[in-house]
């Protein structure tokens, strides 16, 4: 069933960017908020149904123990949304998810691991991937600077907010780190080693939930903007898909880390397709093999994570 599971996540993580551009809406300022709300209702509404059809125990204690890692996590998310109502999902998926690269520095440099010969080559290529977008980028701006296009004016500085997401994001998985290690060190309250991924993901979820509500205070009730249901509905597919991937996520990775997580690793890949098939992304040819670099690096950091695992 491992493998079942991870093809849901590369398929659920792929199909919610595709969702999340769709629903980012250059015109509105508050477009990547709202977003967030709709992420932060879906994966409240599963943490509580886990904690009521579930045996998992929670002291809610640990929403305030956890927080350091969700706020980072939600911090991310939202740079993220902000980041697809100027830049292509084709290039904001690959580049947002080279986070696993900075966590590797981040352990090579603070908690003095070593990096294996995979790992070195996969932060080679996620790194030349980026700088070669970013550099295409830039070109595609100042082809268009004789006219004037708002869209491509701003893209090579949108370029910089999935990295920024990435960084962000490596920090939270840095910290999870520390939290998830081990149920002796772990500063989580009443976990055991069967619980404790899951009382994490409940506090994050959580958090995100009463995130959500006061984001919907400032949107909706402070800054007037009308709410209709029926005009979430590309955010809220967003909101499923990431919930469900999530879900889906700790028990593929539970199965066979060494296979599961290269193929995780790979969802960039189908948001890509998705995107061009549904959304009618076009790149040049030398953005799309700069992609093809960066999705070369992922998959080979997801390997080398499931070898070491293994």
């Amino acid at each position: 069933m491992w493998f079942v599971y991870a093809l849901i996540v590369l398929l659920c993580w792929g199909a919610a960017d595709l969702f999340y551009k769709a629903g980012a809406d250059e015109n509105d300022r508050y477009s990547h908020l709202k977003t967030s709300i709709m992420v932060g209702l879906v994966m409240g509404i599963h943490a509580i149904c886990v904690l009521i059809f579930t045996d998992v125990p929670y002291d809610p204690v640990n929403i305030l123990i956890y927080f350091p890692v969700s706020a980072m996590y939600i911090l991310s998310m939202t740079v993220g949304y902000f980041g697809l109502r100027y830049l292509e999902v084709s290039i904001s998926s690959p580049v947002q998810n080279t986070s696993g690269a900075i966590v590797s520095l981040l352990c090579l440099i603070f908690l003095g691991q070593q990096m294996d010969a995979l790992s070195v080559i996969a932060v080679v290529l996620v790194t030349a991937g980026i700088v070669l977008l970013g550099y295409f980028e830039k070109k595609k701006e100042e082809a268009y600077e004789l006219e004037y296009n708002k869209k491509y004016k701003i893209g090579f500085v949108a370029f910089f907010i999935p990295i920024i997401y990435c960084v962000i994001d490596a920090l939270g998985t840095f910290f999870d780190a520390w939290y998830l290690d081990d149920v002796e060190s772990t500063p989580l309250r009443g976990v055991t080693e069967d619980t404790l991924e899951d009382v994490a993901n409940v506090s994050y979820e959580l958090t995100f939930l009463f995130v959500a509500f006061l984001l919907f205070i400032y949107v909706y009730v402070v800054k007037k903007q009308k709410f209709t249901l029926y005009k979430q509905k590309e955010r809220l597919g967003a909101a499923v898909f990431e919930t469900a991937g999530q879900f889906a996520y700790v028990y593929a990775m539970s199965g066979n880390g060494v296979v599961a997580a290269p193929i995780v690793a790979s969802y960039s890949i189908v948001a890509v397709l998705l995107s061009r098939i549904f959304l009618k992304e076009k790149l040049t040819k030398k953005q799309y093999a700069a992609v093809v670099i960066v999705m070369a690096g992922i998959a080979l950091m997801g390997l080398a994570e499931g070898l070491a695992e293994g």
